[in-house]
């Protein structure tokens, strides 16, 4: 999983550019004397006003990293249980790094982006072959860990070690772009090495007698409540109270950042796939996929771009000439489509017959939440659950908005909106692979 953090600065500098797509004159740093009092604003507002998280009771550096890598793109009351039932699961990198990555992915099982979990694994045994089991202190050497960015490692040091290592994540450069009225595309990597300059410079500015942790923690803080993406309270900032910010002096907030709109939905490519329904009692076949690359290491139903290489994952054979249900989701880059076929299996399943995958096996639907289950066959099973296929007489109607994370869903996510998964009219089967030219719309 990428750090959350924009762009690593370039090698080769670029102008940064605004709306319009012209380049803009890169604005000067301010000088350690002008950055002064906003460090100090910053520093001691979150003094007076920081949340009262559990992380923030430790400075255990493996507690913290646990906590900054939940925490990307996904909401502090979600991750509040999450962490706390890891930490009591791993509560050290040791206890992590032996841990079988099956019940890594478990205990992730609801939090998304699964890549996050792969690399705090990796990044875990990593720790222990190279540093005897301890996190490095300094960002640059935290850097080397597999998974730690430089927003990460800017976080670790500065909060466990109060070196003054600078940080920005997506709160910060939204912070940055108002505070220093930045009209420039936040997320362009000219932009971002503008945004590292300025953190860098603020840093240095910090009076000695503010750690170095609550100035980057009252960064995060005051973007995370106070200078939000639509709405900021421009009212309650410690930074505009204290005239720091120039977007506010200047009546800019609403209009800054700026930042380039993503692909409209229905442009995004479509990954369409076919998948294999097969049970024995009130078990059924799930395979999982290979760590390495899309939906690593999660269990779902056997798939594949067309029906008979989906079968063959597994050895099934495909029952009836319709599909029994299908699934929709929007991903952060693309759009899945699953049609669903019902299908019997051999009793006792050999080696999945297609490279993507590394294990089959009957799964009890009582011990489903013992596994990291992909969102869209997590989706899948409640709906059999609700309504097995055998009792769906016709489709029923379903928002056409799906969840944007590639992983178990969690209806208290932040990231997460209802998945639309419902019976499949009655179609011919598919003779071969299908693209995203002969998707129906719904």
């Amino acid at each position: 999983m990428p750090d959350r953090a924009p762009a690593r600065p370039p090698a080769a500098k670029r102008p940064a550019r605004g709306r319009t797509g012209q380049a803009l004159p890169q604005p000067p740093v301010p000088s350690q004397d002008e950055l002064r009092p906003l460090a100090v604003a910053v520093a001691e507002g979150y003094r007076r006003g920081r949340r009262d998280l559990p992380w923030r009771k430790v400075r255990d550096p493996y507690a913290i990293w646990v906590s900054e890598i939940m925490l990307q793109q996904t909401r502090v009351a979600t991750v509040i249980p999450y962490w706390q039932r890891w930490m009591q699961r791993f509560p050290s990198v040791a206890a992590l790094a032996a841990a079988p990555l099956d019940d890594v992915l478990a205990a992730w099982s609801g939090l998304g982006f699964y890549g996050r979990a792969r690399n705090l694994h990796r990044g875990a045994r990593e720790v222990m072959a190279s540093w005897a089991g301890e996190l490095p202190s300094s960002a640059a050497e935290l850097r080397q860990v597999p998974g730690i960015g430089p927003y990460t490692a800017g976080a670790i040091s500065s909060i466990a070690h109060g070196e003054r290592a600078a940080l920005v994540d997506g709160n910060v450069a939204r912070v940055f772009a108002r505070v220093f009225a930045l009209d420039a595309d936040i997320k362009a990597s000219a932009t971002g090495r503008v945004l590292w300059e300025h953190a860098h410079a603020l840093m240095q500015a910090l009076p000695a007698s503010y750690a170095a942790g609550e100035l980057n923690e009252g960064l995060m803080e005051l973007g995370a409540t106070v200078c939000s993406v639509s709405d900021p309270r421009c009212l309650s900032c410690p930074v505009a109270a204290a005239a720091q910010c120039r977007a506010a002096a200047q009546g800019l907030q609403s209009t800054l950042p700026v930042s380039r709109a993503g692909k409209p939905v229905a442009e995004l490519p479509v990954l369409h796939l076919q998948a294999v329904w097969a049970m024995r009692g009130q078990q059924v076949v799930l395979a999982r996929r290979r760590p390495e690359g899309l939906f690593g290491g999660l269990w779902e139903l056997p798939s594949a771009a067309s029906l008979p290489a989906a079968a063959a994952v597994v050895g099934a054979r495909v029952e009836g000439t319709a599909a029994v249900a299908h699934h929709d989701q929007i991903l952060s880059h693309r759009r899945l489509r699953i049609d669903v076929w019902s299908a019997s299996a051999p009793a006792t399943l050999g080696k999945p017959q297609d490279p993507s995958y590394d294990a089959v096996r009957y799964v009890s639907l009582e011990e489903l939440s013992d596994l990291a289950i992909s969102a869209a066959t997590a989706a899948l099973l409640a709906k059999y659950k609700d309504a097995p296929w055998t009792s769906i007489q016709k489709p029923s109607r379903s928002s056409p908005k799906g969840t944007q994370r590639s992983s178990k869903g969690s209806a208290s996510s932040a990231t997460t909106s209802p998945t639309p998964t419902s019976p499949r009219p009655r179609r011919a089967r598919p003779r071969a692979s299908t693209s995203s030219s002969t998707t129906r719309t719904r």
